[in-house]
């Protein structure tokens, strides 16, 4: 069965070319005119991934974002936008949004994005058989998909799990910031390691919310690295 996307972009001519484009592609792509009529169609049936432009009329793109993944923790969110200051990708991420395409962009870029995103929201059958992973007070269920801080449930989206999924498998060392957007988004990213950075802020807000126990540390110059939080197991 196809998997299904939804799409709100305003433009018309935008959503014709990405309907055409992932429906060539085998997706069962969906386009509303604005976010409001995104939302009423997730509320009847929940696609396997969301498309949503930033600038549209009634609730904007990052509305809809922020409200989608407190509904559902584990969709998948790409924004597209025209809007590429470091402002906006850092609301856009720290929103909820599993990445950021800047207009105008190229068909087959969106369908990579598009694919590397399903392919991480999916169990694998490698992770199946694997057994949680503990790191101080947080354990990861890659079989479930579900963490746990403190004995507490920890909401994370399909990026956040596996960024912290590699950092507890690689955790005797530091993991650059290369190293992880070809490990988690498997496609070329042009040396744009602002989504690695975004990411990290928005998981050490999670995780201090939530009691501490562990810490994601800054490897100037290099990437990342996991540390328990000193004072607390």
């Amino acid at each position: 069965m196809a998997q299904t996307i939804y799409l709100a972009d305003d433009e018309k001519n935008i959503r014709d070319l990405i309907v055409a484009f992932l429906a060539q592609e085998g997706f069962a792509a969906t386009a509303f005119a604005n976010g409001d009529a995104l939302l009423e169609a997730c509320e009847r049936a929940l696609p396997d991934l969301v498309i949503l432009d930033v600038m549209m009329p009634g609730t904007d793109g990052l509305s809809v974002c922020s409200r989608l993944r407190k509904l559902h923790p584990q969709l998948p969110i790409l924004i597209v936008s025209a809007k590429d200051s470091p402002f906006d990708r850092v609301t856009g991420l720290t929103l909820g949004s599993d990445d950021y395409l800047v207009k105008p962009f190229l068909p087959l870029e969106l369908v990579a994005r598009v694919r590397a995103l399903l392919r991480r929201a999916q169990v694998s059958p490698a992770r199946e058989e694997k057994r949680p992973l503990a790191f101080g007070s947080l354990e990861l269920l890659p079989e479930l998909r579900a963490a746990t801080l403190r004995g507490e449930s920890l909401a994370l989206t399909a990026t956040e799990f596996d960024f912290l999924v590699y950092l507890v498998e690689n955790r005797e060392r530091a993991v650059s910031r290369e190293e992880l957007l070809r490990a988690l988004w498997q496609i070329d990213w042009q040396a744009d390691t602002r989504a690695t950075d975004d990411l990290v802020k928005r998981l050490r807000r999670k995780l201090r919310a939530a009691g501490g126990g562990v810490r994601v540390e800054t490897v100037w110059g290099y990437g990342f690295r996991i540390l328990p939080e000193e004072g607390k197991a």
